[in-house]
């Protein structure tokens, strides 16, 4: 208050570092209103507003910004160990953040880090909705939960997989019954990550992936490779070897957190998919059904749906969305999810990303010389550190994430 009565009085310029939206409007309007009294037009003060980075350069700076954030917002937190380590020996994690009435019957769950190297793009989004939102942005019986870096391992390794060799969005079949087939993948694994990576040999194996595409299709050619398989377990795409620790470690959040409430809203951070930029919210509900009209409702037209054929993405086994389906389940609990996919680069060099990946961890060094370009090209794969991307990236989040609060007020549809 002391403050604030000075610089009324006597500051041309006051810089603050304010870091929710409307506690800043706040102070913004009680300077400003002060300044009448000591004969000051109020446009003569300059408020210059600090700026606050929301996305951190590695994993565990972005943990640091989310927790910062979550004390900040006054959100309750947990933390889930992971059992292996970074590359430095740093210790993992998984972090939840929960804001709202401990007994909201309607919670907002916003997930980052599924497949690990795409964290970046989740975390900022939650550091942000921490710090400019927040609880105000709840209505009565609302809760949001804010799930970080669910792949500790991969978001650390720079890798899409888990410490299992896990595609975790593969992960969450039911592993008491026998695995999808996946006969395309078993013939074009040995081109994908053939043991010498030199040019010669890519420039061979990539022959016999054009020769298998021309012969199958392009949708059956991305159905073979990212589709799922459960055969390789050093191969792309794995889901099988039984739950992986985050697979676990969501089904236990689910069962602290959501089990027993009315309505449950998932929005899933992904990128690597479709046009540069844009955030498609990709779902999975079969057509017609009370989940799929949901989705209509929640999201609008912008809202694809695999099971019309209206999304470019391969997946259909082992997805997040199935896992959480099977625990929380209507009557008692309305689940609606969405992944939301931002596209960065083109496909193909998505696939030499992933190759070259999975080629250090099977047959290279992960710590050695040439770790470094590979795991560069991963993070700008799905990272493209750029304003105009990362700023799209907030955007969409914002609006899809929004609408997800507003749509479990709605009730049953």
């Amino acid at each position: 208050e002391a403050g604030q009565e000075l610089a009324a009085a006597t500051a041309d310029v006051v810089f603050t570092g304010q870091l929710v939206l409307d506690a800043g409007q706040r102070f913004y309007r009680g300077l400003k209103g002060r300044m009448a009294k000591h004969g000051r037009d109020p446009g003569s003060l300059l408020v210059m507003p600090g700026i606050v980075p929301v996305v951190g350069r590695t994993r565990a700076e972005a943990r640091e910004k989310f927790l910062a954030a979550a004390r900040i917002a006054g959100a309750s937190t947990q933390r889930y160990d992971n059992p292996t380590k970074g590359p430095n020996g740093e210790a993992l994690s998984t972090d939840v953040a929960r804001l709202g009435p401990d007994d909201a019957a309607r919670v907002v769950v916003a997930i980052s880090g599924t497949h690990g190297a795409e964290g970046y793009c989740g975390s900022g989004f939650q550091v942000d909705w921490l710090t400019g939102v927040g609880a105000a942005g709840l209505p009565a019986g609302t809760a949001m939960l804010l799930v970080h870096a669910i792949n500790p391992y991969g978001f650390c390794w720079t890798r899409r997989v888990t410490e299992e060799g896990n595609d975790l969005n593969r992960n969450y079949v039911d592993h008491t019954k026998p695995y999808p087939a996946n006969k395309g993948y078993e013939e074009i694994h040995d081109f994908l990550i053939p043991k010498d990576f030199g040019p010669n040999s890519i420039a061979a194996a990539d022959a016999k992936l054009t020769e298998y595409r021309k012969k199958v299709g392009d949708r059956a050619y991305f159905a073979a490779m990212s589709g799922g398989q459960f055969t390789h377990a050093d191969g792309m795409f794995f889901g099988g070897g039984g739950p992986s620790w985050a697979n676990r470690t969501l089904h236990a959040i689910a069962d602290k957190y959501l089990k027993g409430r009315s309505d449950v809203a998932v929005v899933d951070f992904h990128t690597g998919l479709g046009p540069y930029g844009y955030g498609e919210p990709i779902t999975h509900y079969d057509v017609d059904s009370p989940g799929s009209r949901r989705v209509r409702a929640f999201w609008g037209e912008s809202v694809t749906e695999s099971k019309r054929g209206q999304t470019q993405s391969a997946a259909r086994d082992g997805l997040g969305h199935y896992g959480l389906n099977r625990v929380l389940q209507e009557p008692q609990t309305r689940l609606t999810m969405c992944t939301l996919e931002y596209g960065t680069f083109d496909r193909e060099s998505g696939q030499r990303s992933f190759r070259a990946d999975h080629w250090l961890h099977k047959y290279g060094d992960p710590l050695g010389k040439e770790a470094a370009p590979i795991r560069a090209a991963m993070r700008r794969q799905f990272y493209p550190e750029t304003d105009d991307w990362k700023e799209a990236v907030l955007f969409r989040g914002h609006q899809i994430v929004r609408q997800a609060i507003a749509g479990v007020q709605r009730g049953a549809i």
